[in-house]
């Protein structure tokens, strides 16, 4: 992984600190201003590959940083703190030029995400090739030998060399995600890119600018061009998780790319042609949604070529044993830590629970149970840490 250079704004010294350990740690190289004035003179003598800027600081606030960067040097990339109640204005952010926000308390994963997408971006708009290809991860496996998934890798195998449209169904945490990925990873397009949009992550105002792109001056803050997720994804595939939660409107303009392969950007008649698979997840019920008038029933019959339903755990509950095998492998190389047996014991109760939160919530206790258990995890642990609603 390439270093990156990086600069922190941001008014609460916690928050400064947490992020400079993190992402030296990283292997980044990381400044940090303690507000937007000694920010914006830090930018006067050094150039950076990223920035993380506060929304809410004294003095002068992220909004009036951000749009001072981007007066200077338009194709800095930013990227917004986003504290309690600020998610709107960090909407207007993106519009004014920033590449994304991360809302506070700061996840993680989410973060060094997001770092990783900066780059990403970033390398593609120096060279004018393809995307960047997403870091391939260790080839992504349905883990498990049950019927219903046995099941469900044939069907993989088999829709994945075609272009056909899929729609992905699930409850929440049964890894619709995963099924996409390996539809992705098996198909003819493999080597080209990979787009995930979560449709119920944002907001309606921006669904049609993160979609399709917007031109520069397409409302009044757009300060610079956005290449939209359909855009970026000629050519491969573009994944629209929680598809049952986008607006009607940006359902009309999907039809239209599905229908006439082609796109405007918001604020533009320029037409583009597009070539790309479309991979749809949804965990509502869309025939429902189709009755309640929330969701088209053209969009619906367009998307659902192939419908694939991933079983909920319950229905494949011989899998726990593997499944918690393999997240005790992944967690543990992880954290670094020695890897930890479980008691047939600690199974057979693992088994009782009903597991609401599917996969998910069975990857979060096997991580939990890591951390906070011995050598061996056990019934005690285990009755003691699944239902956990805090650790009191």
């Amino acid at each position: 992984e390439s270093m990156a250079k990086i600069l922190i704004i941001d008014d609460e010294r916690s928050i400064r600190n947490v992020l400079v350990d993190i992402l030296s740690e990283e292997n980044h190289l990381v400044d940090s201003a303690e507000n937007g004035f000694v920010g914006l003179d830090v930018l006067k003598n050094s150039k950076y590959d990223l920035i993380f800027c506060d929304i809410k600081m004294q003095g002068m606030d992220g909004v009036e940083v951000l749009k001072k960067i981007m007066e200077d040097n338009p194709d800095q990339t930013v990227v917004m703190i986003s504290g309690h109640g600020t998610v709107d204005t960090a909407v207007e952010c993106i519009k004014l030029g920033a590449f994304d926000f991360i809302e506070k308390p700061l996840d993680l994963n989410r973060l060094l995400d997001c770092i990783r997408e900066a780059l990403e971006s970033k390398k593609s708009q120096t060279s004018e090739s393809k995307p960047i290809k997403k870091r391939r991860n260790k080839s992504v496996e349905m883990v498990g030998e049950s019927e219903p998934v046995k099941f469900l890798r044939n069907i993989i195998d088999r829709v994945a060399p075609t272009d056909a449209r899929v729609l992905i169904t699930g409850e929440n945490g049964t890894g619709k995600e995963v099924v996409a990925r390996m539809l992705y990873e098996r198909s003819c397009r493999s080597e080209d890119p990979f787009v995930e949009v979560n449709c119920a992550a944002i907001p309606n105002e921006l669904i049609e600018s993160e979609l399709f792109g917007h031109e520069k001056g397409a409302f009044t803050s757009a300060i610079k061009q956005r290449i939209g997720k359909f855009e970026q994804a000629n050519g491969g595939t573009i994944f629209l998780d929680e598809v049952g939660d986008m607006s009607l409107e940006a359902q009309t303009k999907v039809l239209r790319v599905l229908q006439e392969k082609e796109l405007n950007r918001v604020g533009s008649d320029k037409v583009i042609n597009v070539d790309v698979r479309v991979l749809a997840a949804t965990n509502k019920d869309l025939k429902k949604e189709i009755e309640k008038g929330t969701f088209r029933e053209d969009l619906y019959h367009r998307l659902n070529v192939i419908p694939i339903h991933v079983p909920p755990l319950r229905e494949r509950l011989s899998d726990l044993p593997l499944l918690i095998d393999y997240f005790m492998s992944v967690i543990c190389e992880e954290q670094n830590v020695q890897m930890k047996s479980i008691s047939s014991e600690a199974l057979e109760e693992l088994e009782k629970h009903e597991w609401s939160g599917n996969v998910r919530e069975l990857r979060n206790v096997v991580e939990r149970m890591i951390i906070l258990c011995g050598d061996e995890i056990t019934k005690e642990d285990v009755c003691r840490y699944v239902n956990v609603k805090y650790l009191g």
